[in-house]
């Protein structure tokens, strides 16, 4: 009897580049699928809000879709209920070390297991798919970090209205890729943050801008997902909220001296927005020149700029909300202005006058 001839597979296409790039890619895509999630959310005084925060976040460890497997809370050193009421959920509670957000993130990133960390602001109440959106933007081995979007937990208030309705106007306007991710709702690969060292605990603001800055630097895609969202409570008083513009001025001073390149504006702001607070300056400083026999002009034509640089945004706020109450956010904005100015110019200052080894590490 003859032998019955075993066809011979082709095995040549296997082995092509081509072939085998398909085949790395869906083991790398499976392995990415795989990677759980730690959230880590800072908090200090927060017993106001961070009941709502915990209420929404724990429902989503059992959903395997988000692949969240573990939450720290990083209690900063508060010194109201804050960490009782942490207890009362399934959460890691992590004393913190009382030095700022930045430092309490870092640990809290650091003492988590997963290799993709999730921040969340504690006062902001995340919907449940928002990690789950973030997660699509991983598939993608180059990309470094990924942040969404804002909801409004307190649409009562005016001032938080104007607040709110300005970021999604600037969201709406971003695209997938961006160069600035904020930390409210955040998810960034364990190893990345281990490799660019962290956020800089020296500042106390603009450190989720720092970050972002030094991520891409190392040669990372950043993200934005319009769709992944959390609620927050904006804030609500006028002078708190002027306030807290001032310090963001004087930060943003060493943020553009150490990384000029984003002077100029990003993917969230223009240079239309980078140059207003020095204007605001300006029609400070040109008052002296009233004085003077047309002096008065000077003034007059720094003001009527920093006004005109209120119309853009305010239009589109128009044109999307069509309600009168939007028109307040030109006042606002213009306002906001000097304030940022003011920090600005103390931040300058104090740039200044540290010595060249400090102008790398802000006070």
């Amino acid at each position: 009897m003859g032998q019955t001839a075993v066809p011979r597979r082709r095995c040549t296409a296997f082995f092509t580049h081509d072939t085998i790039a398909v085949r790395y890619a869906d083991y790398a895509r499976a392995q990415v699928n795989d990677e759980r999630v730690s959230l880590v959310i800072p908090g200090r005084n927060c017993q106001s809000t961070v009941r709502r925060c915990l209420t929404a976040v724990v429902p989503i460890l059992s959903d395997p879709e988000s692949r969240l497997d573990e939450i720290l809370f990083v209690d900063d050193g508060s010194t109201d209920e804050t960490a009782t009421i942490v207890r009362e959920f399934p959460v890691t509670l992590v004393p913190g070390t009382g030095k700022g957000p930045g430092a309490a993130r870092n640990l809290g990133w650091r003492k988590a297991r997963g290799p993709l960390v999730w921040f969340v602001d504690s006062d902001c109440v995340a919907e449940p798919d928002a990690p789950r959106l973030l997660l699509a933007h991983m598939n993608d081995g180059r990309v470094g970090g990924v942040s969404g979007s804002y909801g409004i937990m307190n649409p009562e208030s005016l001032l938080a209205c104007l607040i709110h309705e300005e970021i999604i106007e600037r969201h709406r306007r971003m695209s997938t890729r961006v160069d600035f991710l904020a930390t409210f709702n955040v998810l960034y690969r364990r190893a990345v943050l281990e490799e660019v060292g962290g956020l800089d605990e020296r500042y106390l603001k603009a450190q989720d801008a720092e970050l972002s800055f030094r991520v891409m630097e190392a040669g990372y895609e950043l993200h934005f997902e319009f769709g992944s969202r959390v609620k927050h409570y904006h804030e609500s008083h006028w002078l708190k909220y002027l306030r807290t513009q001032r310090q963001q001025g004087y930060w943003r001073v060493y943020l553009h001296m150490n990384h000029p390149r984003h002077s100029v504006g990003d993917s969230y702001s223009s240079l239309v927005d980078h140059i207003q607070p020095p204007l605001a300056m300006l029609t400070i400083a040109a008052l002296p020149l009233m004085l003077v026999s047309w002096g008065w002009l000077a003034t007059v034509v720094f003001v009527v700029l920093l006004m005109l640089a209120q119309v853009p945004l305010t239009v589109r706020l128009m044109k999307r909300l069509r309600r009168a109450r939007y028109l307040l956010f030109g006042v606002m904005s213009f306002i906001r202005a000097y304030w940022r100015g003011v920090g600005m110019t103390h931040g300058l200052l104090a740039y200044l006058l540290s010595g060249t080894r400090n102008r790398k590490h802000p006070a």
